[in-house]
């Protein structure tokens, strides 16, 4: 049985998400009266789950949204994002080619999130890329979320492999604080979303794109 994996980080790693999550971010800043957020305030936004992201863009355009409201706005978010969940959301330059890679080598694939599952395997779904994934876990498929090592481990258990050599590759601190806390290698990708650069997070390795992805992943699986 094959014993090794690699483990994706959804937004901002395999999948540029800022367009649709800032459109559905709006929407609920909107039904308040707020002003809008940018893409690239977004992008600084996302990591923490939808919960956190809508935190985020109410201080970024006035006061605090109230923690009693939290909740209300959060289901409007996810009905609103369920129905667009990939208008504009496009896979980074490259991926393919490493998922092909990944596949062809025998290596199980699996996702590792803080959206929400149903939503991750939608807009995977959408994208054409369901066959590619043995396991994708979310922030509610046991109720915890990253930096908690627990989801790594739950993901593991779903691909099956056996305590066997595996890679996290995400694009934030809370993929490398998972990673350390999972005891696991992790690539940091410098392209995704984070207000602080990845680079200062303490990766094992770094990718610039998806085209220095490939060698890197071999290098961590067989170290």
């Amino acid at each position: 049985m094959n014993t090794r994996a690699v483990v994706f980080d959804l937004d901002g790693t395999l999948v540029d998400t800022a367009p649709d999550l800032t459109r559905a971010t709006n929407y609920v800043l909107a039904t308040r009266g707020r002003a809008s957020v940018s893409a690239a305030d977004v992008r600084g936004m996302v990591g923490l789950g939808a919960r956190s992201l809508i935190r985020r863009g109410f201080a970024a355009t006035g006061e605090a949204v109230a923690e009693e409201d939290i909740e209300e706005l959060f289901s409007v978010f996810l009905t609103y994002y369920a129905k667009n969940v990939a208008i504009d959301s496009k896979l980074f330059p490259g991926s393919m080619q490493v998922l092909d890679m990944c596949r062809n080598t025998g290596l199980r694939l699996g996702i590792c999130t803080n959206k929400p599952e149903a939503l991750s395997r939608a807009l995977i779904e959408s994208l054409g890329l369901s066959a590619y994934f043995h396991a994708i876990v979310g922030m509610d498929t046991i109720s915890i979320a990253k930096p908690d090592p627990r989801i790594y481990d739950e993901t593991l258990r779903q691909l099956d492999v056996n305590g066997g050599r595996t890679v996290m590759i995400g694009d934030s601190e809370t993929d490398v604080l998972m990673a350390r806390a999972a005891g696991v290698p992790v690539i940091g990708v410098t392209f995704g979303y984070t207000l602080k650069p990845v680079a200062e997070c303490g990766p094992d390795y770094l990718a610039h794109s998806y085209e220095e992805l490939w060698p890197l992943i071999e290098q961590a699986l067989d170290s």
